[in-house]
């Protein structure tokens, strides 16, 4: 038996786990028992690709604006006239670093001739007010430095951005997959920007992005390697361009962003956390089981019933709300089919509670009742509120 230590609620053993110990204690703890380790170091969110909300996979992807998230929570596709993709969460990772989990993106129809402006991009997306501390636009702006692990299927040099979405400026690097098929640890590291700062808002300030293929709208100009407007040389000297090729992959995990000029390992945290900060930009309401209760509520009146879901975090903006499948309203005993779910109370920014509304029929006004998914455990109920 591992011995325990410190004097914290819920001890932690000597091999690192927290057990059941609150966020808040966690954070706390490892923050004063680890002074040059601090906690959420890591500027990506989920970058293990541990959580994936929306399902482990979708396929027949054709176009994705402004990054798009699919399968793996917060890690987004951008593509534009490049062929089509399958994107999935995978158990292939690189032996012996802890990971579990990768994401791969599959070409199943290729493009051999990519449009001036088509594209095939990885991205995340950062908010303003969660980068203040980079100091960027002023002369102590920090430089910032990624790394990850990635296997590819075809060999060459591909492009990591950071991409400055508040005053359209951009800085990026060539990395080259030296060799097809096998697992390869990236390190990239960025100058600070001390000309321009991030709002500080809960908006869309700065992205990560990998392209993977491009036509010559981003990529005709010189390589820069500082901070520049051009959109010509966002992907200067890229050639790997997957999209040419029906079945070229590619694996990422391990996905790391952190101020500094050198890359530290990456920061693993429990997987509660990790999908407590996925949710807030994503919740879906697990329907793995029959009948799963979503709200509790009331008749509102013989067509409405009113139910509040309390969320685990709060949501990043007013959400928008995607539902399907067959629900129930259950008041005494009786089950009322729903012909249709809405949102109210939603807008806003960190959100802690949504009201649910759901149109059902012959019910009786006062009654408290619940809603749930009507045997139907591939039931959605989902709110986005992403970048």
């Amino acid at each position: 038996m591992a011995k325990l230590i410190g004097n914290a609620p819920n001890q932690i053993s000597t091999n690192g786990d927290l057990g059941s110990m609150a966020f808040e204690d966690r954070t706390n703890y490892i923050t004063k028992n680890n002074p040059v380790h601090q906690p959420y170091r890591n500027i990506i969110i989920n970058g293990d690709m541990s959580i994936a909300q929306r399902g482990t996979s979708v396929s027949g992807i054709t176009s994705a604006a402004a990054g798009t998230v699919h399968a793996v929570d917060r890690m987004a596709l951008a593509l534009s006239s490049a062929g089509t993709w399958t994107v999935s969460q995978e158990t292939d990772v690189p032996s012996g670093q802890g990971f579990a989990k990768s994401l791969k993106f599959l070409c199943t129809t290729n493009e051999p001739s990519i449009s001036a402006g088509g594209f095939i991009t990885f991205m995340q997306k950062f908010e303003g007010q969660n980068l203040q501390y980079l100091k960027f636009g002023t002369s102590n702006a920090q430089s910032l430095t990624a790394s990850f692990w990635i296997k590819s299927s075809k060999t060459g040099n591909f492009v990591v951005e950071l991409a400055d979405r508040d005053n359209s400026i951009y800085i990026a690097e060539l990395v080259s997959i030296n060799t097809a098929n096998t697992w390869e640890k990236k390190t990239v590291t960025f100058q600070g920007n001390t000309a321009n700062s991030f709002n500080n808002d809960n908006g869309n300030s700065l992205d990560l992005q990998l392209w993977f293929g491009t036509g010559t709208t981003y990529s005709s100009g010189t390589y820069s390697g500082v901070w520049q407007t051009s959109q010509s040389r966002r992907a200067s000297g890229l050639d790997l361009q997957l999209q040419d090729t029906t079945n070229a992959n590619v694996y990422l995990t391990g996905v790391q962003l952190e101020a500094g000029t050198t890359a530290s390992d990456f920061e693993f945290l429990p997987y509660d956390v990790n999908l407590q900060r996925c949710q807030r930009y994503f919740y879906t309401e697990d329907n793995s089981d029959t009948y799963h209760a979503l709200a509790n509520g009331h008749i509102n009146s013989a067509t409405l019933f009113i139910g509040v879901i309390h969320l685990p975090v709060s949501l990043r903006s007013s959400p928008s709300f995607n539902t399907s499948g067959s629900f129930y309203v259950t008041s005494g005993g009786t089950d009322f089919t729903v012909s249709a779910n809405s949102i109210s109370d939603s807008t806003g920014t960190n959100l802690n509670t949504i009201q649910v509304r759901s149109t059902i029929s012959g019910a009786t006004a006062g009654n408290g009742a619940f809603l749930r998914n009507n045997n139907d455990s591939n039931a959605k109920f989902q709110l986005d509120a992403e970048l």
